[in-house]
């Protein structure tokens, strides 16, 4: 197996209060490998978010590291990962159109208009959305603004995609579709992905490991490999293993 492109040594966070601080996480620890999809797992308020805001440098730790490809921590100018970042809501710019919100960090970085419409565009086939370009977000499906959303994370290449419960505001069937293009858009681009869930279903069929962190203070109290073949098909949802693995989970929970 290659070098972990992600190392986290014991990570805590507290937020100052009145009453001494509010313990998020607690000496977390884990690695992350190059092209694996991780799902961290937890209940609400159990530190997920905190975590992901931390790894993508928006957040700084109380204590404990975050380095990326063994270049030294996260934010010390020792290495400049490119990370995109998915939130649960799309946060489109309702005054630009669908290709215009996606090529927008290109604009941002000074990239010639004709190249970052090509990447645009690229993207735009790539989450399905071809046929739509010109559309305004008023007039997309919630589905779809969050497919525009995970098109714009990845017009930057980036070494690592942080994905924050980014379908926990859609409906069950269209959450439950979501999952399926996600699936497919990893197949296709193989990037290392971080995605934190409540969902023990949604962490089971897209992720290749799942960390189960314990209510707060968060701690991780299971790293669960999914032995799941891929490409994983929805009917995987209905077989007797994957239930199998649901249970494990659930238990873990508690």
């Amino acid at each position: 197996m290659s070098d972990p492109i992600l190392l986290v040594r014991d990570l805590s966070m507290t937020y100052p209060d009145s009453n001494g601080g509010l313990h998020a996480l607690r000496d977390v620890s884990f690695e992350v490998f190059p092209r694996e999809f991780v799902a961290v797992l937890g209940s609400s308020g159990s530190g997920k978010s905190t975590l992901l805001r931390i790894l993508a440098g928006l957040l700084q730790p109380t204590s404990g590291s975050v380095s990326f490809g063994g270049q030294g921590p996260v934010g010390s100018g020792a290495a400049s990962p490119r990370i995109g970042m998915v939130f649960q809501q799309s946060n489109l710019m309702p005054w630009r159109t669908v290709i215009e919100n996606v090529k927008l960090p290109l604009e941002l970085d000074g990239v010639d208009d004709e190249t970052a419409r090509a990447r645009a565009q690229e993207l735009i086939e790539l989450v399905g959305l071809q046929g739509f370009e010109n559309n305004w977000p008023r007039e997309l499906s919630g589905g779809m603004a969050q497919r525009v959303a995970i098109a714009r994370a990845l017009i930057h290449d980036p070494d690592l995609l942080l994905l924050d419960e980014p379908f926990g505001a859609l409906d069950a069937l269209t959450r439950e579709h979501m999952w399926i293009e996600l699936s497919r858009i990893w197949q296709m681009r193989q990037k290392t992905v971080i995605l934190v869930t409540h969902s023990i279903h949604e962490s089971l069929f897209l992720a290749d490991r799942v960390l189960v962190l314990t209510p707060r203070p968060g701690r991780i109290k299971l790293d669960f490999k999914v032995d799941l073949p891929r490409p994983r098909a929805d009917e995987i949802r209905y077989t007797a293993h994957f239930g199998s693995l649901a249970k494990k989970l659930k238990e873990a929970i508690g």
